[in-house]
């Protein structure tokens, strides 16, 4: 044996070629023999344990929830993009399919019709945009009523136009018969021809002319004088003339009287609670032809770039608090957004369970106290646990449309608070991931806090947004701080706050399954049940899908 071994090194001594050929050899016959057996692996079968089994809905009570499997089916087929497929019928009958199922979607605007254009004077005179690629009518939409626009109008497949107000006449459907150049199964107008629609804001306070919001028409209040103390004469009235005069007035709200602009703040004896009809404002102005200047009993109303200073000072509590006080949410469900309008209500800073650098830097001093140091007014938490929960006093409880909560807390995790997640994180294993373990905890929270909290008040997002002064009423109250009503009225004039998000890079496209429905509408009915079993009003009706 020895004599073999010595014979085949002087031989690879010799030929050392042959002997890294053969070493080679050997290599590249394991490489196949490795890659063969990764290839004879079983296959992975929706269902099997290595694939995420499907969740059904819980039509459960309440520990029925607590057992529900967190998985949703795997699949790799997306929803068709819109525009792909196509009928054979006209432009009117494409244009109306595609305007109906967008106004099942979202409740954001309502077509008017066909209208002329002219480059000379144009029908719709605010802001626009061009884009000969990518066109959508909802990409339209979506940023004029971001800028407060009341019109959307598109015209040559690519070109957006908004505007307060139609300032041309009608024309035949026939002639807006163009494709939006970004989504095929819509019409974007014609030449010379808009495709209008009006946009049916959530918040009307949102409709800007300039730097300022326009508020509404409001009836003249009595004591005017008093109501609205700063007061001058315009012959030549314009809405930026009463706007400039009373920014330089230093006052919150500008009020067109016809020839008279009036300055002052929102107060008991001008709450701007009460609209009227805008047809009784629409009075011509005497320097703008296509502008309305109000009239002596009926005011048009704009809110400057003035800062009302009555809500913004905030201090810690004098005295440490008896009780400790939760503000209780899921994450997404806008806890941030009350927290800022329970500082400004109360004068006071709000805690937090956890600590974000992001939110003490952005003014939320409290951020840095132990959540158990009794210096704030109440404790951001987003726990669900038996013991956490009982470690309140009380508690005001958030709640959200699952639908909307889920999007938000995933901007917020791939993008930040103000941010958006990425393309690629909707169209990943990010997204179902995410819904599949989020949604069911949504129900849990709520029911956690039904069950084990003490003295629990439940707010709904959508109520506070819709009537946030009675609901923020409700809130303070809770808190046992003293509601001043014109501390309130501020609060309504600045309850944007830092982290709101733009409206600019909605999804264009739904990213909810047919299975993630069903699974989410069976969490929404088992927190209904229990919010009525309680006898509280149950979740607002638009939780449940169209």
């Amino acid at each position: 044996m020895a004599k073999l071994l010595l014979k085949l090194q002087r031989y690879f001594r010799r030929r050392p070629v042959r002997f890294f050929t053969l070493l080679a050899l050997y290599l590249a016959a394991g490489s196949l023999v490795f890659l063969h057996s990764g290839f004879s692996g079983e296959p992975t079968v929706p269902g099997s344990p290595r694939s995420p089994a499907a969740a059904e809905g819980p039509g459960l009570p309440y520990l029925g929830v607590m057992q529900l499997s967190r998985g949703f089916k795997a699949t790799s087929k997306e929803p068709p993009e819109r525009g792909k497929s196509r009928d054979n019928g006209g432009p009117r009958s494409r244009a109306l399919r595609g305007r109906s199922g967008r106004e099942k979607e979202e409740d954001r605007a309502r077509y008017v019709g066909c209208y002329e254009d002219n480059t000379r004077r144009r029908t719709l005179r605010g802001m626009s945009f061009f884009d000969y690629k990518k066109m959508t009518v909802f990409r339209c939409q979506d940023n004029c009523a971001e800028r407060g626009y009341l019109y959307a109008g598109l015209e040559f497949g690519a070109e957006c136009y908004c505007g307060h107000k139609i300032q041309a006449s009608n024309a035949s459907e026939s002639e807006c018969n163009m494709e939006c150049k970004g989504e095929r199964s819509n019409t974007c107008g014609g030449i010379n021809r808009l495709s209008i629609y009006r946009l049916e804001l959530a918040q009307e306070s949102a409709r800007r002319y300039g730097s300022a919001i326009f508020r509404g028409c409001f009836r003249r209040p009595e004591n005017v004088s008093i109501a609205l103390p700063a007061s001058q004469l315009m012959l030549n009235m314009s809405v930026d003339k009463c706007v400039d005069f009373c920014t330089e007035k230093e006052f919150p709200l500008a009020a067109l009287a016809g020839t008279t602009c009036r300055c002052g703040f929102p107060s008991t004896l001008f709450p701007l609670h009460e609209r009227e009809d805008e047809q009784l404002c629409a009075h011509k102005c005497a320097a703008e032809e296509f502008e309305s200047c109000g009239s002596a009993e009926f005011l048009l109303v704009y809110q400057t770039q003035v800062q009302d200073n009555r809500c913004m000072d905030r201090r810690f509590l004098p005295s440490r608090a008896k009780q400790l006080v939760a503000l209780a949410s899921f994450p997404g469900a806008g806890n941030t957004w009350a927290r800022h309008l329970i500082e400004l209500a109360t004068g006071f800073y709000t805690g937090s369970y956890y600590f974000d650098g992001s939110l003490y830097n952005k003014g939320f001093k409290g951020e840095r106290d132990h959540w158990r140091s009794g210096r704030t007014i109440c404790i951001k938490t987003h726990e669900s646990g038996q013991k956490e929960i009982e470690s309140f006093d009380s508690a005001i409880l958030l709640i959200r449309n699952p639908y909307k909560a889920l999007m938000a807390e995933f901007n917020r995790k791939y993008g930040g608070h103000i941010g958006f997640a990425a393309h690629a994180h909707w169209k990943g294993k990010e997204w179902p991931e995410f819904v599949a373990n989020y949604a069911p905890w949504w129900a849990t929270h709520t029911l956690d806090w039904l069950r084990f909290g003490k003295k629990v008040l439940v707010v709904h997002f959508e109520d506070l947004k819709r009537d946030l002064f009675v609901q923020l009423q409700r809130m303070v109250a809770l808190l046992g701080v003293p509601a001043c009503e014109d501390r309130l009225l501020c609060v309504e004039g600045q309850k944007d706050g830092n982290f709101k998000r733009s409206g600019l890079r909605k999804l264009e496209y739904d990213p909810y399954t047919p299975e993630m429905r069903k699974a989410i509408s069976g969490y929404i009915r088992t927190v209904d049940a229990a919010l009525k079993l309680r006898n509280l009003s149950g979740v607002p009706e638009d939780y449940f899908p169209r």
